[in-house]
């Protein structure tokens, strides 16, 4: 992911109005972000629980999404739409999210299921188990890398 900073972050937006996208606080040590790592940049807002952001880029430019988080996390069980980690460290959670323009006005929105602590670019990073002899381990995490990335375009064209 490229690099961004507060005021483009603010201004990248696509289903917030000006005062949801102004009175949003940017994650802790957002300054010491390592962004070669990250195929998105999530986090939940401290000032409003079930507020909860994503930052990505869709093709040239970086787009944000105001989500809302759901009353209740999902054990372990469920399995996050996006990094589809099979071996989740964490929990998962339902967030919704308005639709762009007008559609988000008339209250169109949707949802899917995202790791609780938004931590899939990590998740996608370890090196799968082998699965069987000849296994290239390597491929298989890029795969998921970019599976994960195809995940979060989609719920972005979607928005609208």
């Amino acid at each position: 992911m490229r690099p961004i900073d507060e005021r483009a972050i603010r201004a990248s937006f696509l289903n917030a109005s000006r005062k949801e996208a102004s009175s949003l606080t940017l994650p802790p040590g957002f300054d010491q972000i390592d962004f070669d790592r990250l195929d998105y940049l999530g986090w939940s807002d401290p000032k409003f629980p079930r507020r909860a952001y994503v930052i990505a880029e869709n093709g040239d430019r970086t787009v944000g999404i105001l989500l809302q988080r759901a009353e209740q996390r999902i054990t372990r069980k469920a399995l996050c739409s996006w990094c589809e980690d099979v071996t989740l460290p964490e929990d998962v959670q339902f967030f919704a999210a308005r639709k762009a323009g007008a559609a988000g006005r008339n209250g169109d929105t949707i949802g899917t299921l995202i790791c609780a602590n938004f931590r899939c670019s990590v998740n996608v990073r370890r090196l799968p188990p082998l699965a069987y002899e000849g296994y290239d381990r390597e491929l298989a995490r890029d795969l998921r890398m970019l599976r994960l990335r195809e995940h979060v375009a989609a719920f972005v064209r979607e928005l609208g």
